[in-house]
């Protein structure tokens, strides 16, 4: 006989706090089976959720497990999301930013996977950087540096990472209520005082449709008010990979030159955008304060810049223009792919990536370009899944009369 809290969900029926609470609790101590929390899971996406219901997942979720503190640090406490990208580093170079304002950032990041990269894959690509921090040592680099990038703790937010694998095995990711819970559950644990939400919508995006994605927004905007969050949220455009870069060797490389005030202009701007405080946030890239915070915090987190990783089979393979005229750029979706199938990404969570494969792009959107001009550089590892990448990164070549379907 099915159970009444499910028959709930199942019909659409309102559930309070005391139920979700109930499952959340059942899903960790093992009383409701997976395969129950399945089938709650998609009627969730098939039926939705109200804001009150959100709300009241988010804080089961939260409560789960551990929050961490920050006793004796001060300083406004904030951090950022993004919904993800292609050539996403914002996050490297924002954390140092408001670290050089006199804001603390706690942030916890993630993995990449698919398509879109993971700010932590980033960071691990430093030799020696550590992601696995405890909250003592979480609270140690916060106090030392003003900001850190780490993974979730092991007792933050329990259950986020059951029902996240959950939902990635049964394809009930893609649900606004479930997304936003995930979220702000984590933020919130974080002790937080405001969260920049950075959704992305395009063709390099996990919510491609911007209707969809302002949808998501909404939904994180009102939910994390509930709770006493102050929230700024900005909706953009991922049509293009964000920057001149995409793999994580090279996208930290790019966001270093752009704590050094220098880096692509619109990795620059968004930075700038989502800062708050944009003239405040440029003269601290340009003064060398952002990238000092920077070299702090990667000490702090045990990295060592200064080694090099010599790989005698990396190589450089060019894409070359078919034709002249004006180009208008890479696809996001085809320059993920791209770099994908060189190994920078994973296709499941626990996979092992490249860090130091990728795409270096060389034409910018609005080039007037030369036949046989390089367009781009994928950098390989002994030739592994170069030939796929590069179709894949051809048929993502955009033309000013349309896209140029490959060669």
């Amino acid at each position: 006989m099915i159970e009444a809290w499910l028959e709930d969900r199942r019909l659409g029926r309102e559930q309070d706090e005391a139920a979700l609470r109930g499952f959340v609790q059942g899903v960790l101590d093992g009383s409701v089976t997976r395969a129950q929390a399945a089938a709650w899971l998609a009627f969730v996406c098939l039926r939705g959720m109200s804001r009150c219901e959100t709300a009241a997942l988010t804080r089961a979720m939260l409560e789960s497990g551990e929050r961490l503190t920050w006793p004796g640090i001060e300083g406004r406490r904030l951090d950022k999301h993004s919904t993800g990208g292609v050539g996403d580093k914002v996050s490297l170079v924002l954390a140092p930013v408001w670290a050089a304002l006199g804001r603390r950032v706690p942030m916890l990041s993630g993995r990449g996977l698919g398509i879109t990269g993971g700010t932590l894959d980033k960071v691990e690509s430093i030799p020696g950087f550590r992601t696995d921090l405890d909250p003592s040592e979480l609270h140690r680099v916060l106090k030392e540096a003003g900001c850190f990038i780490s993974g979730q703790t092991e007792r933050l937010v329990p259950a986020d990472r059951v029902l996240y694998a959950l939902r990635d095995e049964t394809g009930t990711v893609a649900s606004v209520p479930l997304i936003t819970a995930s979220i702000l559950s984590k933020k919130l644990a974080e002790d937080l005082q405001e969260l920049v939400l950075d959704v992305k919508f395009g063709s390099g995006a996990f919510m491609p449709d911007r209707e969809r994605a302002a949808e998501l927004t909404d939904s994180l905007v009102e939910t994390g008010r509930a709770f006493g969050l102050e929230i700024r949220a900005f909706l953009t455009p991922m049509d293009r990979p964000l920057g001149r870069t995409v793999g994580n060797a090279l996208e930290v490389a790019e966001a270093e030159a752009a704590l050094a005030g220098e880096g692509p202009e619109d990795l620059r701007d968004l930075v700038l955008r989502l800062s708050g405080a944009p003239e405040e946030a440029a003269r601290a890239l340009d003064d060398g304060r952002a990238r000092e915070c920077w070299e702090r915090m990667v000490r702090a987190q045990g990295g060592r810049p200064e080694e090099e990783r010599r790989r005698p089979e990396l190589g450089r393979a060019p894409l070359r223009a078919p034709r002249s005229g004006r180009f208008l750029g890479f696809d996001a979706r085809a320059a993920g792919r791209a770099a994908f199938l060189l190994g920078a990404g994973r296709r499941r969570a626990g996979e092992a990536v490249d860090p130091d494969v990728g795409l270096l792009l060389e034409a910018a959107p609005g080039d007037e370009v030369s036949a046989g001009q390089p367009l781009a550089f994928l950098v390989h590892a002994g030739g592994r899944g170069l030939g796929e990448a590069r179709a894949a990164l051809e048929a993502g070549l955009l033309w000013e009369e349309g896209r140029e379907e490959g060669l």
